[in-house]
């Protein structure tokens, strides 16, 4: 009498079925997470830039000058999804803007995020398959959820 062992191919089948089933719901779950996680390099680097940039009001009573190299409020670098840039800049205005996808990884591409003297935080911009925040915001999550 033969004994059987291991497993059947429809037993394999099976269970290649089920594990293709939990990664179809998983791993797109598991990019928004991540996508969701890199969005907060930009909203901490525009706060941090906002606080600098009111140190500089404080010390100049102007933005005239801001956003360079040897102030209180120099020109953000080193971050890894998103790119930081000063504009508007007047006696009494400024915009910093992040912008995804100019840094050295580019799948923040598409994401924009602004911030300004009146501390009006907008997503002026999002990917394909995200939506539009109905208020002024930084957009966190795909339906547009801030």
């Amino acid at each position: 009498m033969r004994s059987t062992r291991g497993f059947t191919i429809i037993e394999l089948m099976i269970v290649v079925v089920i594990i293709s089933i939990l990664a179809a719901i998983a791993i797109p779950s598991y990019n928004d997470y991540i996508t969701r996680s890199k969005i907060q390099e930009a909203s901490s680097a525009l706060l941090s830039q906002r606080v600098k940039m009111e140190q500089f009001y404080q010390d100049q009573r102007t933005y005239v000058g801001a956003c360079v190299a040897g102030t209180v409020a120099p020109p953000v670098t080193g971050l890894k999804y998103f790119t930081v840039t000063c504009g508007n800049l007047s006696a009494t205005t400024y915009t910093i803007t992040a912008t995804g996808g100019l840094g050295t990884d580019q799948s923040m591409n598409g994401f924009v995020f602004t911030i300004d003297e009146a501390n009006a935080r907008k997503t002026t911009a999002v990917p394909a398959g995200w939506t539009m925040p109905a208020t002024n915001c930084w957009v966190t999550k795909k339906g547009g959820t801030c």
